[in-house]
């Protein structure tokens, strides 16, 4: 079995930067997982310039939910895996399963949350690749003033907590620096 790293922090705190650097310091295979989705401009401009930056060699794969399915049933033969991220990946999910963002359905969400994160782990119990996952710590500012916002937090918290229990290694980012945490 490979390692799992898990790399939290803020919007914009150096996160994926640093996942990045340690997967290429690391060297070998690379694929990264792309959980956004170009669904405006704006988001199409950001997944763009993502892609640019990456190494020419990285096998990407977009995908932006069934994480852990679709590893399993086609295992990449690679050294790291780069999963940017499980903060799009969750939001992803309760999109789906949220049709009246004033009355999302939690307990439909968090069975969908709790099947792909279960997913993920089996995949990286049957790999030998390092893991690298990137994640917003979201529970650390206000409450969200709005239904769907504070069942994602829930959701995305309880995620980041069984993965973190799970890693070998914890970063949080703090203005792109890296604290490693003691698990």
């Amino acid at each position: 079995m490979g390692k799992l790293i898990l790399v939290l922090g803020g919007a914009r705190s150096g996160k994926s930067t640093f996942a990045e650097r340690l997967a290429a310091q690391r060297g070998g295979r690379v694929v990264y997982i792309a959980t956004a989705q170009a669904l405006d401009e704006e988001m199409a401009s950001r997944v763009a310039a993502h892609r640019q930056k990456r190494p020419a060699a990285w096998q990407t794969l977009e995908l932006p939910t069934g994480v852990g399915q679709a590893l399993l049933a086609n295992p990449p033969q690679t050294d790291i895996i780069v999963l940017d991220c499980l903060t799009l990946l969750v939001s992803n999910l309760l999109l789906e399963a949220s049709s009246d963002p004033d009355h999302p359905d939690e307990t439909q969400a968090a069975a969908q949350v709790d099947a792909e994160i279960q997913g993920l782990l089996e995949a990286y119990q049957s790999s030998r690749a390092i893991w690298i996952v990137v994640s917003n710590e979201v529970g650390m500012g206000l409450v969200p003033p709005y239904p769907l916002g504070r069942v994602y937090r829930d959701l995305l918290g309880w995620a980041n907590q069984r993965l973190a229990e799970r890693a070998d290694t914890v970063y949080f980012m703090l203005a792109g620096i890296p604290m490693k945490l003691v698990p």
